[in-house]
């Protein structure tokens, strides 16, 4: 049994003979003759209804991996079969605009089918991986040098990752830590505009002490060209280790980052790269004005917690620009990082497996990075994705990229092609009205087709969804992200298809802090399809009482332009920034730990609640507060100083670690407990240490809080869940605007009133003299 076990697995091995891309052929082969099969409504109805029921039941079962292909392959006849029926039965060519605007629609489905197919593809088998254990003899490890690029971050952001790379566990002598800075070269310290040659100039000497003062290297180059693949690569000509980790300057690694990654390397001389997850400790733009991170998982956990998981499965996992390990000798042979397009680290991938090199993606998270704090600095970041992505789809088509294997090929046109749903979206957006508004014809089925072809692929396609996704990404989240996005990287594409080569890298802004709550300016759009979609609800009421005959297709529309308006109502709500005063993000912890009070010596034992790398919450009970504690009994400083030590285990240095701290608040959390505000007060190297490893040193806290955030709801779930943000906070953002156009309006009042009143006495004296 073990040994036909085992040639079963070495069949579905791509690597090995291929085995299951051949599987995969035939059953689509099999699938194609189905698929064409001429069969009346009422038959293809039943034959729909009864897979939709059997894909309900697998996905019930209590062991959905051993169904999974059969289940995917059952959704995909779905699907299949809808693009038959749709392609030979629904396009209406009755006149140039019905015929145009039909054919934009097709070509927005076909779109959104042939990346659903493609998901599938990739998704067929993800490779979870496990560590690959380092050797004993310190002697066998390779040397590394770890590199943090940066442009325009704060130094204080800047220590922490440093800091943070210095505590990571290896030999000292086999470990170099660089920071690359593009902020302070001989060109920036040089320029004309004198302001900010001097800036440049403080922003060189500043990082030069800073990395002195914890044992990094610091490196700025000539001139600033080709953004950061030009900044690493300069960097690859000063250091010579034979593993190169890459951290974007925000991307904070924990101490077994190399424990983690590194045996990969001695294992395979084939081996390019290892990539690890991006895993961010604050809230995305969207996440923040809608109050829900950590209430559901985060976007990118669709991409690190699956996706990536199955380009590994077909040797096909890329490089995402940070996070990683990559060996020097394979990036030398191509020439260092690349740099045609702005996503130069997905391309460097592409012509690194294309000359037949491996990949690695390891899914446990060690490094804690920041999102955007804006919905402009979102933007600004996924333009940039996608503007690149588009260029390497332009100028090196993955299809045609000699040295790629068959399913390579498949794996980075999918990565590539999928950013091109800012028109599928916006043609999913506009399609309703174009009927509703305008009486086009542009979708020729009746009520029975529809729940016939139309309904059975719409649930299909979202229980494969729910399936391969459900615990990490909820139904409809991916439409709203969408939806925020393709406003703008639309029109970034189109640029894209104009000259590939135009496209510059900007810098994603981090670390910003906002005072307080305001509309984006980037709202104005979503205001105009909003209107157009709510005057299409209204519009489409009157065509159901006035049009009889096209009652059937009216409820339908309808009920397409009501998900696009709940969408639409989200996305107003997200536009509604809310303010970010906190300079570091506090992470929730749960931990023991104890404050010895400067003062009295008092010792309290306590739980750690949260904790920033400035400081933490910590949870008292009340009863042990000594008398006079501040906020906590009869007012008053606690033995006449807000000074205290917090000794505390320390999980990645397993060991005690003892703190210097300052005491900002006590409030009553309830009847028994009290919370107490702490700030971190000694900046000695020894304390700055040890507060970054406590905050983020230790990769099984991301792990935990990765996993409690994965969950599934359901659809009907995710669906009440977007319909109640939507209606909860764009009243938030209508009612931001209606305080300000009246506070606008009272403000002008008395001027107002004052030029009426003179107009009305020169009217009188007028009057009067006539």
């Amino acid at each position: 049994m073990r040994i036909l076990t085992k040639h079963i697995h070495a069949m579905l091995d791509p690597l090995g003979n291929r085995g299951l891309l051949w599987i995969w052929a035939g059953l689509c082969a099999l699938g194609g003759v189905l698929v064409a099969a001429n069969v009346d409504a009422r038959a293809q109805l039943w034959l729909a209804v009864a897979i939709v029921v059997l894909l309900l039941g697998l996905r019930r079962l209590g062991h959905p991996e051993r169904y999974r292909a059969f289940f995917l392959f059952l959704a995909a006849f779905l699907t299949l079969r809808y693009v038959y029926w749709r392609t030979t039965n629904t396009l209406v060519l009755d006149g140039v605009l019905d015929t145009t605007v039909a054919l934009l629609l097709y070509v927005a489905e076909l779109y959104g089918i042939v990346v659903a197919l493609l998901g599938i593809f990739v998704n067929i088998r993800p490779l979870r991986r496990r560590p690959v254990p380092l050797p004993d003899d310190p002697a066998l490890l390779p040397t590394v040098d770890v590199y943090i690029p940066t442009y325009n971050e704060s130094p204080e952001l800047l220590e922490v990752t440093i800091r943070a790379a210095m505590n990571i566990r290896y030999p000292a002598a086999k470990l170099r830590v660089y920071l690359l800075d593009d902020g302070g070269t001989v060109q920036k310290r040089g320029q004309a505009d004198q302001a900010k040659a001097l800036d440049a100039i403080a922003r060189h000497k500043w990082l030069r002490k800073l990395c002195q003062r914890h044992g990094a290297h610091y490196i700025s180059r000539a001139r600033n060209e080709h953004a950061k693949a030009g900044n690493i690569n300069a960097a690859l000509k000063e250091s010579h280790g034979e593993l190169i980790v890459i951290l974007d300057a925000d991307h904070v690694p924990t101490v077994d980052f190399l424990e983690q990654t590194v045996g990969f390397f001695l294992r395979d001389e084939k081996l390019f790269l290892v990539q690890t997850p991006h895993f961010f400790i604050n809230p995305d733009p969207i996440e923040k004005n809608l109050r829900i991170f950590g209430r559901i998982p985060s976007e990118n956990e669709m991409f690190y917690s699956v996706i990536q998981h199955g380009l590994d499965f077909w040797n096909s996992a890329f490089f995402c620009g940070s996070a990683a390990v990559l060996r020097r000798r394979c990036l030398e042979e191509v020439g260092g990082i690349a740099g045609t397009s702005i996503t130069e680290d997905a391309e460097t991938a592409l012509e690194l497996h294309a000359r037949g090199y491996k990949s690695v993606y390891l899914g446990t998270p060690l490094i804690s990075g920041l999102q955007p704090e804006t919905f402009t600095g979102f933007i600004t970041q996924r333009v940039r994705w996608a503007q690149g992505m588009v260029q390497i789809f332009l100028l090196k088509n993955p299809l045609r990229v000699p040295g790629l294997k068959l399913w390579q090929r498949l794996c980075y046109f999918s990565s590539s092609f999928f950013w091109f749903f800012g028109y599928a979206r916006l043609m999913f957006l506009l399609a309703p009205l174009a009927f509703l508004l305008f009486g086009l014809h542009i979708y020729k089925a009746t009520l029975g087709d529809f729940l016939a072809y139309a309904l059975p692929h719409v649930i299909g396609v979202m229980l494969v969804s729910d399936y391969l996704f459900g615990k990490v990404r909820w139904a409809f989240v991916s439409e709203l992200y969408e939806l925020l996005q393709s406003m703008f990287s639309l029109p970034a594409i189109f640029k894209v298809f104009r000259n590939p080569r135009a496209p510059t890298f900007n810098v994603t802004p981090k670390g910003e802090q906002l005072d307080e709550d305001f509309v984006s300016q980037l709202s104005t759009p979503f205001y105009l399809v909003y209107l157009a979609v709510v005057v299409g609800m209204g519009v489409g009421v009157w065509r159901f009482i006035s049009f009889p005959l096209e009652r059937d297709i009216v409820l339908v529309t309808l009920a397409w332009n009501t998900l696009n308006l709940l969408l639409l109502n989200a996305a107003i709500g997200a536009l509604f920034e809310r303010r970010q005063r906190r300079a570091n993000p506090r992470m929730p912890a749960d931990l023991d730990a104890e404050l010895i009070l400067f003062g009295s010596g008092v010792h309290l034992p306590c739980r750690v609640d949260d904790l920033s790398a400035s400081g933490a919450r910590l949870l008292v009970q009340s009863a042990l507060l000594p008398a006079g504690f501040g906020g906590a009994r009869g007012g008053g400083e606690h033995g006449g100083s807000d000074r205290a030590v917090i000794a505390i285990y320390n999980p990645a240095l397993r060991r005690y670690t003892h703190l210097s701290a300052r005491i900002h608040n006590a409030r009553p959390l309830d009847d028994r407990q009290h919370t107490l505000g702490i700030e971190f007060a000694d900046v000695a190297v020894a304390q700055v240490a040890d507060v970054v490893a406590l905050v983020h040193g230790d990769s099984q806290r991301w792990q935990d809080y990765r996993r409690q955030r994965a969950r599934k709801i359901g659809i009907l779930a995710s669906l009440m869940l977007l319909t109640q943000l939507g209606v909860r906070y764009a009243f938030s953002h209508y009612l931001s605007i209606l305080q300000t156009a009246g506070t606008a309006l009272w403000c002008r009042l008395p001027l107002a009133t004052g030029a009426i009143r003179r107009q009305g006495q020169r009217i009188w004296q007028w009057a009067w003299a006539g």
